[in-house]
């Protein structure tokens, strides 16, 4: 098939407005869970350490500290279960996937060095 062709099939069903996030932000993901015939929203929260795919397919991978354990989830950007992405801090990392932090135990498989905001001095 044409590429062209099966990008405008694809773009019916991007999102709406895209989340703004980068590897090792600390996020909180909004996802719609479906019990019986109710429907609610879950929060999962994490750090996201890594990103992958392109286009329609890529996806996300948020890991978090649970009761002493590492819980990891990979989460579609573009799929209408998440309902929305909320940024609670801006990390600063020099690597594209943060997998490292899954030998760190306690404070340090959480923590990642927050971004640096400086303030420009007009002269």
């Amino acid at each position: 098939m044409n590429q062209a062709l099966l990008d405008k099939i694809e773009s019916e069903h991007y999102r709406k407005e895209p989340a703004v996030f980068n590897v090792g932000d600390s996020v909180r993901v909004h996802t719609k869970v479906v019990e019986g015939d109710k429907e609610r929203i879950q929060i999962f929260d994490g750090v996201v350490i890594g990103r992958r795919g392109h286009g329609l397919n890529s996806t996300f991978t948020v890991r978090r500290i649970s009761y002493g354990e590492g819980v990891e989830r990979v989460f579609p950007v573009h799929s209408p279960r998440v309902d929305k992405v909320e940024v609670e801090r801006h990390g600063s990392v020099r690597r594209a996937k943060l997998t490292y932090l899954r030998k760190r135990l306690g404070k340090g498989a959480t923590t990642v060095k927050e971004k640096e905001h400086h303030a420009v001095a007009k002269a």
